[in-house]
């Protein structure tokens, strides 16, 4: 499950028809009789809302007898064998661009096809490929030159830096030459609610800014900005959008005069703990009246390691004189869409540029803005930056894994998809709950018991024969990098998606306890509330309904395509996206039991007269984003999407992205008077506004702008 969101077992229900008798529910008499019956009964005496959803019960209730029967043993003893295998070291927690991943996606795709799933279906085969950043490379060529005013020869020396020495570009930003006026913006920040606008009465449009890092008052417990503690505005990809909202070209960041000495400070107490210690260390010895030949070796070895420790923290301290952010010093990689080069440059080659125009160096500008909190951004005059920066995008090849179940009959265009999620975390990363460590996260609850209990479900239903609708099984990748996966299959469906009249996911069901189930979704359709309490009571569960068909899983994808949904889950844990979340704590009995309601509710739906009835949840909090001090806006990302601006597959109703009338498909390229490049600037636009605020936006919508109002909400 993806990170923004957010045991004991019940007496075995063993359906005995035996092998001869798996028939379709409709080729049988006396459940035929039964069920027109019902239905005649009930269109006399009950309203046409509760004839829904009791037709839609019997249905469930005349399936049931006819499900196959098997051991539970055996059943879970499979279970267990293929959690296991994907929960295994040896898929190296199955992260995108592992050859762990490979592995699960070959093991599910042989799966599939020995269940008895049609898996000819791309080039011959289950995998629907498509390709993921995983990172960023330094390339060729990069360069970058600074030109001051003309002499009076009407000549202009250019200071030219090299790479690695005089300036880095950072892998968050990306490729271009460039050749453009140079404006200093301080700190980069636009703070409206603290009264702070770096950007106040300067044009930056097409210009190369200059950033300080971090933010005025670093040492001030009373600052507007937190003070002792880093606020919103101090990260580099905050300031980055700030500069790429204003319709900047280019950003150069540099280091700023506090963290410069605190860091200094730091090396400089570290270098003098070891020359001290080398001096205790003298004076200790001196007391042993007559060292032997061990004692004096030892000696000699603890001044020769004391002595290497000065010499590193010397050059440590060399280097915090005037540090240049590495390549990766902003982190390790950027956003799709956008080409907006951003370069660490040294501070001193900024400063006597800084000092030539604005006729004080940059430490003392910091200071001054720390006392008033007043910027002091101005255009540099007569300087110009002239570059190139190459950042190369790592890319891999991944792959959904689908199989398909055709259906015989009247209904078999329409499509049931039943999905999971096999991809997870690899050795941690940004995503981690462990920050810092780099271990195998096997991801045995998220999401090898969703991807485990997924192929259970098809071989039950495989054993049932050709269902009344199709039924489509997709072990989806990338939902970790943000539902990467299912928002490629929505936008690239192997079926159509008007088609599609259900979809129901598994991830993270492998921790049952207490026999407490969550189901997302049942306010999705009109039929899946008292679905869901039916099947919920006759298989012991203890359910949660949650209406709302949004969250941080792949369901979300398919209900911003009006798809109604169904999400299953045994909820959050202290193991959740930590190494930790390992097979040993995997409930397999629980895993069986949720295999089979799933596999009821497929039948039901896969049988039924008519597609249950799609409707969206007023007010579903339950979205992707959001949250936390920032205006409710109401738009559900497409993260499949990597042109520049922000994609969406959808806007939840009632919301103010609904009112102001966004569309599935829409990609916002102006959010008020900030230009929008990705999903990041959107965010940073948005918390630049507040409740009630009508905002223009502008949207690309199938090629042509359209010009939209939209007016927000409260955060939720």
């Amino acid at each position: 499950m993806m990170l923004d969101s957010l045991s004991g077992d019940h007496a075995p229900r063993v359906w005995r028809t035996p092998s001869a008798l798996r028939i379709p529910i409709w080729n049988s008499f006396d459940a035929m009789n039964t069920f027109s019956m019902v239905q005649s009964l009930r269109s006399q005496i009950l309203p046409p809302g509760r004839r829904v959803a009791l037709g839609w019960i019997l249905v469930a209730a005349a399936i049931a007898p006819l499900a196959r029967a098997e051991d539970a043993s055996t059943v879970e003893s499979r279970l267990a064998d293929t959690a296991k295998f994907l929960a295994s070291d040896e898929l190296e927690g199955r992260g995108i661009g592992t050859k762990g991943l490979d592995v699960a996606a070959d093991y599910i795709a042989k799966e599939f096809a020995a269940i008895g799933l049609k898996t000819d279906l791309f080039d011959g085969g289950p995998f629907q490929k498509f390709k993921m950043t995983t990172g960023s490379n330094l390339g060729e060529p990069n360069s970058l030159a600074f030109i001051g005013p003309a002499s009076a020869d009407g000549t202009s020396q250019p200071i030219e830096l090299k790479l690695g020495k005089g300036f880095n570009p950072l892998a968050i930003g990306g490729s271009g030459k460039f050749d453009l006026p140079l404006v200093f913006v301080g700190y980069g920040i636009t703070a409206k609610k603290e009264g702070y606008d770096d950007y106040a009465g300067v044009d930056v449009k097409d210009k190369a800014v200059v950033i300080l890092r971090h933010e005025p008052q670093q040492n001030d417990p009373h600052s507007v900005f937190n003070g002792t503690d880093h606020s919103q505005y101090a990260p580099f990809r905050r300031k980055v959008s700030n500069a790429y909202e204003h319709g900047a070209a280019a950003v150069i960041i540099v280091t700023d005069d506090f963290d410069l000495k605190k860091n200094l400070a730091s090396k400089r107490d570290r270098w003098q703990v070891a020359v001290d210690e080398i001096a205790k260390a003298n004076a200790d010895f001196k007391e042993i009246k007559q060292p032997s030949a061990d004692e004096w070796q030892k000696h000699v070895t603890k001044l020769k390691n004391l002595a290497d420790d000065v010499k590193r923290y010397a050059e440590e301290i060399d280097a915090a004189v005037d540090p240049l952010l590495p390549f990766e010093g902003a982190g390790p990689e950027g956003s799709e869409g956008r080409q907006f080069p951003v370069i660490a440059v040294r501070r001193s080659v900024l400063n006597p540029i800084i000092e030539s125009v604005l006729g004080k160096s940059l430490a003392t500008i910091e200071q001054e803005i720390d006392q008033d909190l007043k910027p002091q951004s101005k255009e540099l005059a007569g300087w110009q930056v002239k570059g190139e920066v190459t950042v190369q995008r790592q890319e891999v090849e991944v792959k959904n894994v689908i199989g398909v179940l055709e259906g015989e009959g009247p209904h078999a265009d329409e499509t049931i998809v039943i999905g999971a999620h096999y991809d997870h975390l690899g050795l941690g990363g940004a995503n981690s709950a462990a920050p810092g460590v780099s271990e195998i996260h096997n991801g045995a609850d998220d999401n090898g018991s969703g991807t485990t209990v997924l192929l259970e479900v098809a071989r039950q239903l495989v054993a049932q024969g050709k269902p009344p609708r199709r039924i489509v099984f997709i072990a989806f990748t990338g939902e970790e990098r943000g539902l990467v996966g299912s928002a490629r299959y929505v936008r690239e469906p192997l079926v159509p998606i008007d088609k599609t009249v259900a979809m129901l996911n598994l991830d993270m069901v492998g921790r049952l306890a207490d026999e407490k189930l969550i189901v997302h979704g049942t306010g999705t359709a009109k039929e899946f509330d008292a679905l869901v309490d039916e099947f919920g009571k006759e298989h012991g569960f203890e359910i949660t309904k949650k209406p709302g068909g949004f969250g941080p899983s792949d369901h979300a994808s398919f209900y911003g395509a009006k798809v109604p949904v169904l999400f299953y889950f045994t909820g959050t844990h202290t193991d959740y996206h930590r190494p930790s979340d390992d097979f040993e704590k995997l409930n397999v009995p629980g895993m069986r039991r949720v295999a089979n309601l799933v596999t009821q509710t497929a039948e039901v739906l896969a049988k039924a007269d008519a597609r249950p009835e799609y409707q969206e949840v007023a007010g579903d909090t339950e979205r992707m984003g959001g949250g936390g001090d920032r205006p409710y806006f109401g738009s559900i990302p497409d993260f499949a999407q990597t042109e520049p601006g922000y994609a969406i597959s959808g806007a939840t109703k009632g919301s103010p992205a609904d009112r102001g009338g966004l569309k599935a498909g829409d990609n916002l390229i102006q959010f008020g008077d900030s230009k929008i490049g990705n999903l990041e600037d959107f965010d940073s636009a948005l918390r630049k506004y507040k409740a009630g605020d009508k905002v223009p936006v502008i949207v690309k919508r199938q090629g042509e702008e359209v010009k939209l109002e939209v007016t927000l909400d409260p955060p939720k």
